[in-house]
């Protein structure tokens, strides 16, 4: 076994290895870079190695700097996690060739998974159903002689990618041409590589997937599959397993599919063969990712296996401990990815400092599987992943209730970040009824993310904590006759005193709330009428901002009179902004799409600014001219900074 172990990669992901290795008695080692010096990962390790600056290019992508690091350190294994280097075949060899172990599979089947079209073939190869497409679309002419042949839509993807990077949906050959310079300036910024090829886009599919495990004595099995249909930017945000979806027909099929590949490849170590399913359960193979996978943990949780651990063992030459039969699932588990990034501006990704940061407490049912803390910076260099946060039960629902009322108890303040999303989603009726697909969001949420306060609990939860004020500050505890204002409308409530708690009266009729709740504190747990909630409170100057299952709001807990005087005053004009053109998040702009003097369409892309590994296209959202350009590709922007502005 390996004596000691370098995590070449960051964040959450490092954190968990460590956590494993040292459970193992394996000492470990991180590699940090300018951005990270204070960052978790790096204290957290036996050992930390300083390999560059922010930039991924230099420093977690520097193969060169990783490998002088484990000689530098002694160390006899590399784990890549996942992202940076877990996929580069070259990376591997060059491991290989300084007599360092890599916690992955062997070179040649990272290179023939990693190329999208030779992976496809193998496939075919291999008796796997394939979507059908044209791997010859090398250029934005010959992808739309291959779409016009194939029939729209289609999908266009690069061919060294993954994670939703270099992917563009095109409905017709005005779509393609469009997406097809994105996705290679994409494909290149993410993977070096900017090759295309084009496929039939399913549409409505289910993204399901298969962890497969091979050790390097001819043993191969399938840990069963996981439910990934839950995107936005073809990026999974929930996952779970099992699906909801698969008979055990389907499931036996896919997972003999799946085996069948990782023989064919020689495949060791675990990897994950992805497939999409239509609605007849019909299944076509998308991918294989020679990796762990960020959603890896729902696995764990029904299988009671440690997938990293039977990486170590299996890259330091053992079997693996369990056959096919011997597998077996108990339970659900549902994971959410918190991101920072911004729901209701489009999922825009977020960067700065986490001011606030607490998890919900430990639970047997809870994991969370993080890498950053209170004060910790969100990078704008990285994926803006901040931790998963994964809920385990004896059932769906069970796994589902418990991990929204996790969600609900998270409290993060100081970047934006989808944790009210996450709520909404998992209250859904169709995300309950597991009817899914990867095209949810975009179904379920066309307008948006917008949701509005639920007034039936936050009006008495704010009428219950504008009591305790009061009487903290010297009022007296008899009953209080309050308005609650929230979202422009009053609501008028009384308070009365009564065992753990008080007993509220709104229009909806008295309920009864009990909690030990002080002021200051961020969290309102509560039993309301007897049901288990968790409501985030934030004191402003003027009232306070609730939040709960996914809507935020601010409230005023007033008396009657000023209540009245304050419906009476006029709204203030929010300050006019439509002239401007600003960035929404910090980033690098690398295109400029108009200049001075120039007239524009409304929905004209005028600048592209990228951050956080992702390109995000600014859209005109008016007609007019242009009478001024401040800045220049190759900036580093500010979020807000004004890019150009209209006459």
């Amino acid at each position: 076994m390996f004596k000691k172990i370098l995590i070449a990669n960051r964040g959450e992901i490092a954190c968990r290895i460590i956590r494993t290795a040292r459970r193992m008695g394996i000492a470990t080692v991180a590699v940090y870079s300018e951005a990270d010096v204070s960052a978790p990962h790096a204290r957290m390790a036996d050992q930390a190695v300083a390999i560059g600056p922010a930039l991924a290019a230099k420093s977690y992508l520097n193969a060169a700097a990783i490998i002088r690091a484990a000689r530098k350190t002694g160390s006899d294994a590399v784990h890549p996690g996942y992202g940076f280097l877990a996929e580069n075949a070259a990376f591997a060899h060059r491991l290989a060739k300084a007599g360092i172990a890599f916690i992955g599979p062997p070179p040649a089947a990272i290179a023939a998974m990693g190329d999208k079209i030779k992976s496809k073939k193998l496939a075919q190869k291999a008796g796997l159903t394939v979507i059908p497409g044209d791997t010859r679309a090398g250029d934005e002419a010959r992808a739309a002689r291959a779409a016009g042949r194939i029939g729209y839509p289609v999908m266009i993807k690069a061919t060294a990618g993954g994670g939703g990077k270099g992917m563009r949906i095109a409905h017709d050959e005005g779509e393609l041409r469009d997406g097809f310079a994105a996705a290679v300036r994409e494909a290149k910024s993410s993977f070096g590589d900017g090759r295309m090829f084009v496929e039939k886009y399913i549409e409505n599919p289910r993204h399901i997937e298969i962890q497969v495990l091979a050790d390097g004595l001819g043993n191969v099995i399938h840990l069963g599959e996981r439910e990934c249909s839950i995107q936005r930017r073809h990026q999974k945000v929930i996952e779970e397993a099992p699906s909801p979806f698969l008979d055990k027909k389907t499931r036996q099929a896919m997972g003999a599919q799946a085996v069948a590949l990782a023989r064919a490849v020689k495949y060791r170590s675990a990897g994950t063969v992805e497939f999409l399913v239509d609605d007849r359960r019909n299944f076509y193979f998308l991918e294989m990712n020679t990796r762990l996978q960020v959603e890896h943990p729902v696995t764990e949780l029904v299988t009671g296996l440690d997938i990293v651990e039977l990486m170590i063992r299996i890259a330091a030459g053992e079997a693996l401990p369990i056959t096919q039969s011997q597998v077996k699932t108990k339970g659900w588990a549902v994971e959410a990815r918190i991101y920072a990034e911004d729901p209701r501006a489009g999922f825009l990704p977020s960067a700065g400092r986490l001011v606030r940061y607490l998890p919900p407490p430990d639970q047997d049912h809870l994991r969370l599987d993080s890498g950053v803390e209170e004060g910790s910076d969100i990078p704008v260099h990285y994926d803006p992943m901040i931790a998963k946060l994964i809920a385990s039960g004896p059932d769906r629902d069970a796994a589902i209730r418990r991990l929204a009322r996790a969600l609900d108890a998270f409290l993060i303040r100081g970047v934006a970040h989808n944790l009210g999303f996450l709520a909404a989603v998992m209250a859904h009726p169709r995300f309950i009824e597991g009817r899914l697909s990867t095209s949810f969001i975009a179904d379920e949420f066309k307008g948006g993310f917008d949701p509005q306060a639920e007034a039936r609990v936050l009006v008495p939860v704010a009428a219950f904590i504008h009591q305790v004020f009061h009487e903290r500050e010297g009022g007296r505890r008899n009953p209080g006759a309050w308005v609650v204002r929230l979202q422009g409308e009053s609501h008028p409530v009384a308070v009365r005193p009564r065992a753990g708690g008080f007993e509220v009266t709104t229009k909806d009729g008295p309920c009864k709330i009990s909690s030990d709740w002080k002021p200051g504190e961020p969290l309102f747990r509560a039993l309301i009428d007897g049901a288990e909630t968790c409501v985030q409170v934030e004191r402003l100057n003027v009232g306070y901002r609730l939040s709960l299952g996914g809507a935020s709001a601010r409230v005023l807990v007033l008396d009657e009179r000023s209540a009245e005087l304050v419906a009476r005053m006029p709204e203030r004009a929010p300050p006019d902004t439509s002239r401007l053109v600003v960035s929404p998040m910090p980033g690098l702009l690398i295109h400029v799409g108009a200049e001075a003097g120039q007239a524009v369409e409304a929905g004209e892309e005028l600048a592209i600014v990228e951050a956080m590994k992702m390109e995000n296209a600014i859209l005109a959202v008016r007609g007019g001219v242009i009478a001024a350009v401040h800045a220049r590709p190759g900036d580093s922007l500010a979020a807000g900074q004004v890019i150009m502005e209209f006459e």
